[in-house]
Order: C-alpha cells, then structure tokens, then sequence
C-alpha cells in the first residue's frame, strides 16, 4: 500500500504513486498542494451513499481522504481551502463511455 500524508513528495515518490494509481491528480487550493488518486468502487460507493443522504460535503470528503496521497493536510483541515476542494473533487470520478444496444 502507498505511504500517506508525505507532505512534500519527491519525484520518485509521484512516480511510485503513478505507477501504483495508474494516475495522480494535483489538488491546488490557497497556495496549498494536495496529490490524489482516482477513487475505487468502495470509495464512490461510500461517496455517493452519503450523498444519497443529502450529506454532499459528506460525500466530498469521502472521496477527499480516500483518494488523498499526499500534500498539505491542511487543505482537509482548513474549513476555505477545504470548500475549495469541494468544488473540483468530483473532477476525479470519471467513466468510460459505454452502449447498450438490444439484439
């Protein structure tokens, strides 16, 4: 499993990451750096059952500490960055476009 919360990860330790992640976002928000990686099905199953509940900043942090690597942990404790945050986490779930086609 990765390590967590390096706070000022080298290059090596991204490439780690990448290859361990297949793919590593960069989270900038009030001159703070966060890294992330895309969420698993357990992570979007988790964010979207607290959405579901109408607890949207639950579900954004779901996927914030789930997804979360490494960076400045204040970026998750610091209510305006963390509002900042909110606004591009979903950025991360992503899909495949699929077809369904009746024989």
């Amino acid at each position: 499993m990765a390590e967590k919360n390096i706070s000022n990860p080298s290059e090596a330790q991204i490439n780690k990451w990448k290859k361990e992640h297949n793919e590593v976002h960069v989270l900038k928000v009030g001159g703070k750096i966060g890294y992330l990686h895309n969420p698993d099905r357990a992570t979007l199953s988790l964010a979207m059952m607290r959405i579901a509940k109408n607890d949207i900043l639950g579900g954004c942090t779901a996927i914030l500490e789930n997804c979360w690597l490494g960076g400045d942990e204040e970026i998750k404790t610091n209510d305006k960055l963390f509002m900042g945050a909110v606004g591009v986490v979903g950025e991360l779930i992503t899909a495949e476009t699929a077809t369904l086609e009746k024989l």
